[in-house]
């Protein structure tokens, strides 16, 4: 077990430039109050996305895990139960919003949490043993140098394995809120789908080239059809639509009224109807898992 020296985790923080600095501010007083409100919520609807990550990993009992991207700490407690008290377990992410409330969870001996841009952070060099990361690692400015900084945290043979959304189309999760906003909101500016964000990873050859640049070897990706499952039906999606993706962007733009905003999230509902089946909510969704090793 790696001793996880105070709540740097035994790191120390190089000097950063002014790297990701946008997503600094987004995790951290932007979207982090609102992912805190709904973590539960969240934590559900990603169950399954969590279970591919820890299957493919394959966590051992007495390994060093690196969780990046863990927000409020979910993946983080799920590895360290995995890897036991003999294993530990080091959750890293960039917003001290979502990492205050993965402290408030727990922090024992073998857990601890870290404020950390992984593209810049000076892990302890070959710590860990499997870098995992929910969701957590499509947001780099520059992601072959914060794969290069990764790779220079694990020991040697050592194992990453992490999820990405898949092909845009696929994962109507977005695509639903979005495309009910736009029909009774308007369109909004496109965006750079491979600019820093959700979908930047959705293309499994170009992230396997990120991570042979980066000092990988073999990369490989597992392009999963599965199913998130939202609690509370399709009233419960939209509550959580209004309020992460692309539909509060809709609303911003537009200025909307609070009418519009009942309206939109009646709308969500309704179109969302179509993936209910038994009073519980199944969504479709593409998941692409990502592992490669180090020399």
């Amino acid at each position: 077990m790696m001793h996880l020296a105070g709540a740097n985790g035994g790191g120390r923080k190089m000097p950063q430039p002014p790297v990701n600095a946008g997503q600094e501010q987004f995790w951290d007083a932007d979207a982090g109050p609102i992912w805190v409100r709904n973590m539960r919520a969240m934590d559900v609807c990603l169950a399954p996305v969590l279970s591919l990550v820890l299957d493919k990993a394959a966590l051992r009992a007495g390994e060093d895990v690196l969780d990046i991207g863990c927000g409020g700490g979910t993946s983080s407690f799920a590895a360290a139960t995995a890897v036991g008290p003999t294993g530990s377990v080091l959750g890293a992410d960039i917003s001290k919003t979502l990492l205050a409330e993965a402290r408030k969870r727990t922090e024992d001996a073998n857990t601890r949490f870290v404020d950390a841009d992984a593209q810049t952070y000076g892990f302890p060099p070959a710590g860990f043993d499997v870098m995992i990361s929910r969701f957590g690692v499509m947001f780099f400015d520059d992601p072959v140098a914060a794969f290069r900084n990764m790779a220079g945290a694990m020991r040697p043979q050592g194992r990453i394995v992490f999820a990405a959304w898949g092909a845009i189309p696929a994962n109507p999760y977005f695509i639903l809120p979005a495309s009910v906003a736009k029909a009774y909101l308007g369109p909004t500016p496109k965006s750079d789908p491979d600019a820093p964000g959700p979908f930047a990873f959705r293309d499994p050859d170009k992230v396997c080239q990120i991570l042979a640049d980066a000092g990988f070897v073999d990369p490989q990706c597992d392009v999963v059809n599965t199913t998130l499952t939202p609690e509370g039906g399709a009233d419960g999606f939209a509550e959580l639509a209004m309020q992460i993706g692309p539909a509060p962007g809709a609303l911003d733009h537009f200025n909307a009224t609070p009418a519009q905003h009942d309206a939109l999230k009646v709308r969500i509902a309704d179109a969302a109807q179509a993936y209910v089946s038994g009073g519980a909510m199944f969504v479709p969704a593409e998941i692409n898992v990502f592992s490669a090793q180090v020399a």
